[in-house]
């Protein structure tokens, strides 16, 4: 047995805990959560290289308290394991992988806002004034070809004004012209296959709206991470977009924009967001369970 995140580093997280609740006001409006992904369990062929999203990426929606740590274990043998940070600022872990039966687990103890911010009339930003690390969610993806979208989405905003207000539009639309099917698709859709079909699970609708909001110019990027209260519970995926000098959460799924959110990671789509990347002759996938609970009080 091997254990990918050292028990220094459980011990770091207990105590960041404890020190900033006592100090930040903001908890007055969070909730704390225990998050986890129990038993990811794989049967690799032979020995394989992979990559996991296997550590929360802090959002805007996320105070910066919980320092999430992840814990694998291997049934045959040990393996190696490095953690590093992709191009969008994910805490991954790459790993080998024996040959045989091989299960990840992931627990998250983290203070999260029980709110979404909103912002009605929150200003389009000219694309001269994005920040540098917002442009490359302004092109066509693998699964966002916002190039096939401005008329459509020209139709969905007209009359709203520019910025949180079009995005808003755009979220609406797809929760009401869209059925919501959890479990519906094994692998991803394409917002062009999404929209076509009439419905998808929470990844593909948010494809949609990735698309949509980048054929106007409205920067936007797919989140994967945990919502407390999701029916049925598995992982989430909702989109960001940016408007008024910042990312704001949306999610068509949800008739109410719900907070209790954990983001894991961020891409300009499903391609970059995948919880564990793997390469060599395929794995067999035989079972994950993913838990959000809310905890009482304080960290103890």
């Amino acid at each position: 047995m091997a254990t990918g995140i050292s028990t220094a580093f459980i011990t770091l997280f207990d105590a960041e805990v404890k020190q900033a609740y006592q100090a930040d006001a903001m908890l007055r409006n969070a909730v704390r959560l225990r998050t986890g992904v129990e038993g990811s369990t794989y049967k690799f062929p032979k020995i394989s290289a992979g990559a996991a999203v296997a550590r929360g990426s802090l959002s805007s929606d996320v105070t910066a308290l919980g320092i999430t740590y992840a814990q694998a274990t291997a049934t045959m043998s040990d393996w190696v394991a490095a953690e590093y940070t992709d191009i969008f600022g994910n805490l991954c872990q790459r790993l080998v992988a024996p040959a045989g039966a091989f299960s990840v687990r992931t627990s998250a103890e983290v203070m999260t806002a029980d709110v979404v911010d909103t912002a009605p009339g929150a200003f389009f930003v000219e694309i001269q004034n994005l920040p540098d690390t917002v442009l490359l969610y302004l092109v066509p993806s693998r699964y966002c070809e916002s190039d096939r979208f401005g008329d459509l989405a020209r139709d969905i905003i007209a009359g709203a004004q520019l910025g949180y207000d079009q995005v808003h539009g755009i979220s609406d639309w797809i929760r009401n012209s869209l059925r919501y099917t959890p479990g519906s698709s094994a692998f991803p859709l394409s917002a062009v296959e999404v929209n076509a079909q009439g419905h998808g699970v929470c990844r593909d609708l948010a494809h949609l709206g990735i698309a949509l909001c980048r054929s106007i110019s409205i920067p936007a990027r797919l989140v994967v991470g945990f919502l407390h209260g999701l029916e049925p519970m598995d992982l989430h995926a909702w989109f960001e977009a940016y408007v008024g000098g910042r990312w704001y959460t949306f999610d068509p799924t949800q008739d109410v924009l719900r907070g209790g959110r954990l983001a894991v990671a961020y891409g300009r789509d499903a391609a970059d967001v995948s919880v564990y990347h793997q390469f060599g002759p395929p794995a067999v996938y035989t079972s994950m369970e993913v838990r959000v609970e809310l905890l009482d009080g304080p960290p103890g």
